[in-house]
């Protein structure tokens, strides 16, 4: 019989005994496929549960804790940017509060070395890498280690104050940070390739060994940089061991301090101290020896000189700091010291602007002008040219790296004296800073500043130039401006040039014989 929907029950009933037999067919073959090469794992490849390792939905990103990671990154590396900022505008103009008794080059540093490890770490933080885990645990060791050398040596705490050590912990929270982000992601990169693929993809893609290359590479050049700037670290905390000769004289409201020494018989109340005014480099790096011997001659009876912001001992200053900025300075330490005078100024090459400036104060407590070789206000545009300065920058920024302060340490003997004010003294940050202040504002403010002092010059004052023969030869124009400076006063008593003395007149014997029987004049009257 049909049935009412087209089948007979005969058919059904036959189809209902034969399910049974079926059944038990399929079991049984079922049961065979079974055995000791069944998959455990249902293949991904062909499994309609599974993605492939390459589709982009299998990522890190997947995961709310490193989305929220990444996120936080993206805010450290603002900060660390604005803070980065700061500190490079604090080189130019100085914030309130904000000022670095040493050099600033170091904060700076960790500045630049923090906000680069948060963008090599935003570049490539979606392939984590066990090589930069590494070398972010070498860096953030080695910046402990500074961490403890700046907190615990007294004068490079000193020097670097709340900003160098604010610098230094947080680029050791950074180094922390990227060293903790990296291992979260590659937790959530194996967590999501198991979940979506079946298993952790061990294999990487062309791309992605180039971004760990890369990466590495980041982090190890970082290291190194690191390195050099420990054992830059190292010698100043070293060179806080040699004390200054002299003493130590607050300025400027409390915000820095100048070296001021003094030696000689402070009784001979009739002769004029000579002041001593340092050139291009510091007094104790020649100009000293020479006034110490002029003492044993009985040439002079007294001398003192004051270290310019920035030079051997002093501190550096805020910016800017003009010519006269800095001779106020000088004078100040001078009172603090008890010294006031009267005086016969001795300076060479650049460091008669500062003389003539702190002449044109001073009246008719100047008894003479010693100028030896001294600068024309003219060429302060060559000192404050903007070359000059970028490559000065360039210097400082380098500078904590210790590239010739280390292998002098480590090949040339190279000792504490002569990285503080001798002939290593130019390649330290302090000194690469101090000469940068002067560059910023030579053409501008300090020009001005001696154009003002020649204006209110005392006009009998009796005025003694020595000129170097070699740069007289060499530029006519040098010859030039040296007699233009001979009319500084109406007094001029002698103008001499030393043939064969070079620019420090005072190198050469005949240099030093004429500028010791000039001073003598000058001290004796």
């Amino acid at each position: 019989m049909k049935s009412l929907w087209g089948g007979s029950r005969d058919d059904r009933d036959s189809r209902d005994d034969d399910g049974p037999a079926r059944d038990s067919t399929t079991a049984e073959r079922d049961s065979a496929l079974v055995n000791e090469h069944t998959r455990l794992l249902p293949n991904r490849v062909e499994s309609t549960s599974y993605l492939s390792p390459d589709d982009p939905a299998v990522s890190p990103y997947n995961l709310r804790s490193i989305r929220f990671t990444r996120y936080l990154t993206i805010f450290f590396t603002v900060v660390a940017f604005a803070w980065w900022v700061l500190i490079l505008v604090s080189t130019f103009v100085t914030p309130p509060g904000f000022h670095i008794r040493g050099s600033g080059f170091f904060p700076f540093s960790y500045a630049s070395l923090a906000l680069a490890n948060l963008l090599f770490t935003l570049l490539f933080f979606a392939v984590p890498a066990k090589a930069v885990r590494i070398a972010s645990l070498v860096v953030a060791g080695l910046l402990l280690v500074d961490a403890i050398l700046i907190v615990s040596v007294q004068q490079t705490r000193y020097e670097e104050g709340w900003v160098g050590m604010v610098s230094v912990l947080w680029a050791f929270f950074v180094a922390i940070w990227t060293l903790a982000t990296d291992r979260l992601v590659a937790w959530g990169k194996y967590e999501e390739e198991e979940r979506l693929t079946g298993r952790a993809e061990s294999r990487r893609t062309l791309g992605q060994w180039v971004a760990v290359l890369l990466s590495t590479i980041s982090m190890v050049v970082l290291a190194i940089a690191l390195l050099l700037m420990t054992f830059t670290l190292i010698l100043r905390a070293l060179d806080a061991g040699l004390a200054p000769p002299g003493k130590m004289y607050w300025v400027d409201s409390h915000k820095y301090r100048l070296h001021v020494y003094c030696n000689g018989n402070d009784t001979a109340a009739k002769l004029p101290t000579v002041l001593i005014e340092g050139g291009e480099t510091s007094v104790e790096a020649g100009l000293r020896d020479f006034a110490d011997n002029a003492i044993k001659n009985g040439s002079i009876s007294r001398y003192c000189f004051v270290d310019r912001p920035g030079i051997a001992w002093s501190d550096t200053a805020p910016s800017p700091l003009s010519a006269s900025m800095a001779v106020e300075a000088v004078d100040e330490a001078l009172a603090r010291a008890g010294e006031d005078g009267p005086w016969v100024l001795m300076s060479a090459g650049i460091g008669s602007i500062y003389s003539r400036i702190l002449s044109s104060r001073h009246g008719t407590d100047v008894k003479g002008l010693l100028l030896i070789d001294p600068l024309h206000e003219d060429l302060l545009a060559e000192v404050g040219s903007p070359g000059r300065g970028f490559l000065l920058w360039l210097q400082g920024i380098i500078s904590p790296l210790g590239l010739r302060q280390i292998p002098g340490a480590l090949f040339k003997g190279r000792n504490k004296e002569d990285r503080v004010w001798g002939r290593s003294s130019y390649q330290t940050g302090k000194y690469i800073f101090a000469k940068l202040q002067e560059n910023l504002v030579a053409g501008t403010l300090s020009k001005r500043d001696v154009a003002s002092s020649r204006a209110i010059q005392e006009q009998n004052v009796p005025l003694t130039l020595v000129s170097s023969g070699v740069k007289t030869r060499e530029d006519s124009d040098w010859e030039d401006q040296q007699r233009a400076l001979s009319h500084l006063t109406k007094k001029l008593q002698h103008w001499d040039i030393v043939k064969k003395a070079p620019h420090q007149v005072w190198e050469t014997l005949e240099g030093r014989d004429m500028i010791e029987k000039r001073l003598k004049q000058l001290v004796q009257g």
